[in-house]
């Protein structure tokens, strides 16, 4: 295959892209969930509606209700505490990401964090993976009014590295996150630590690939 148009700027989803974790996330959100909204999610559930998002998003479309305050804070809480207890000390960045992040370094193409992890579950995925000063401009959770597969996140994160999103590379794993992506008009090359290639490329993304370290077949 030959390499993509060469971009202006790239953008990484942190959850399954920098850190293969998705396991964690969803043993968490089938716990609390039970425990504080009385659903057993299935694995469809899982795959459908839980993937790529915020919680409030996620919880909306698991129960048909936007959650009220109170529930979301106490649900968020014990949620993010559970999937960092979970996790603890077993993050690993996924294959290749070093190499790949030095050769956007070495011909200056500028990159962020588009996620829609809160403040505390950044520090602690990027500390854990040793990224915490590689990844200086960030979108989080809190700074979008709404969460993936909404664009915004995506149009955000290249508005804050002064770019077009149609000139960025985006790095996804979920089709939530794929759509965002693609519909912020961003070029995807996504990752299948969460879903499988099909459903992938069929959200949008123009690559589904294992790793990174195969990069040299998309980076110019």
């Amino acid at each position: 295959m030959s390499p993509l148009p060469r971009p202006a700027g790239v953008l990484f989803d942190m959850d399954g892209v920098l850190t293969a974790n998705n396991a964690f996330h969803r043993q968490a959100w089938q716990e609390v969930a039970a425990e504080l909204l009385g659903l057993k999610l299935t694995e469809h559930d899982l795959d459908t509606k839980v993937d790529g998002g915020r919680n409030p998003e996620i919880i909306e479309r698991l129960t048909g209700q936007y959650p009220e305050a109170a529930l979301l804070a106490r649900f968020h809480e014990a949620k993010e505490g559970r999937y960092r207890d979970l996790a603890r000390g077993a993050l690993r960045e996924v294959a290749g990401l070093g190499a790949y992040l030095g050769a956007l370094e070495t011909r200056r193409i500028p990159f962020a964090l588009v996620t829609s992890a809160d403040r505390v579950n950044v520090a602690f995925g990027l500390e854990a993976l040793g990224l915490g000063d590689r990844f200086p401009v960030r979108v989080l959770g809190e700074d979008v009014t709404r969460g993936k597969p909404h664009p915004e996140p995506f149009l955000l994160g290249a508005a804050r590295l002064g770019l077009a999103p149609e000139t960025c590379l985006a790095h996804e794993d979920a089709v939530n996150g794929v759509r965002s992506a693609a519909g912020a008009g961003c070029t995807v090359v996504a990752l299948t630590t969460t879903a499988p290639a099909p459903a992938l490329l069929a959200a949008g993304a123009a690559r589904a690939v294992p790793d990174f370290t195969d990069w040299a077949s998309w980076l110019a």
